[in-house]
């Protein structure tokens, strides 16, 4: 990665640590913030992610570890209440550089994209329905929530990506590192297990 888009990346990160802003949004307002030109060569999102995780190092090594932890706990809470549509937990929560403002995402596979927003319903649970894009690429349907994180002391967005059924199949397929980009209730209870102090 060149100086220059070093330097944005570690500009965005304190914006994706500090405020929330997902990795788009914050290398938008970091070329903003730092006077150049829209059409400046961006850092990719690995860049940005290896720029959050030193920037973590520096600044939230003490704090981060318990946020994560307690992201990950209000996950688990919302993919066990959502188990029946196969939850995968995606995002800084699945891999690990998460913070306090940071949000859950969860990707839901249904046999019909209205069988979750009717669970949200039956349970009596508000949510805001939106697009968004999703791992393909291309839009799709999110039930948005805010829910208390009691370990934090405040109210999380929690994001329901509502997917078809098939769409579980290319869903584990790993990334160009090798990771699995999402992962189910068994896998973040294994995480979690792993993370324990």
């Amino acid at each position: 990665m060149d100086e220059l888009k070093s330097e944005i990346a570690a500009v965005a990160a304190r914006m994706v640590v500090e405020e929330g802003l997902d990795f788009g949004a914050a290398k938008r307002r970091a070329i903003k913030q730092m006077g150049l030109p829209p059409r400046t060569a961006l850092p990719s999102n690995d860049d940005m992610e290896e720029a959050v995780i030193e920037y973590i190092s520096i600044f939230c090594a003490d704090t981060q570890p318990d946020e994560l932890l307690a992201l990950r706990r209000l996950a688990l809470v919302w993919m066990t209440r959502m188990a029946e549509f196969r939850p995968c937990l995606g995002g800084s929560v699945w891999h690990g550089y998460a913070t306090l403002t940071s949000d859950i995402y969860i990707q839901l596979f249904c046999d019909d994209s209205k069988s979750a927003e009717i669970a949200l319903i039956d349970h009596k649970v508000d949510y805001v329905p939106r697009t968004v894009t999703g791992f393909h690429g291309d839009s799709v349907e999110a039930l948005s929530i805010h829910a208390f994180c009691p370990e934090l002391g405040e109210e999380v967005g929690v994001h329901l990506l509502i997917y078809d059924r098939d769409d579980v199949r290319g869903a584990m397929r790993p990334d160009a590192k090798g990771r699995t980009p999402r992962g189910d209730l068994a896998a973040v209870q294994r995480l979690m297990h792993d993370q324990a102090p």
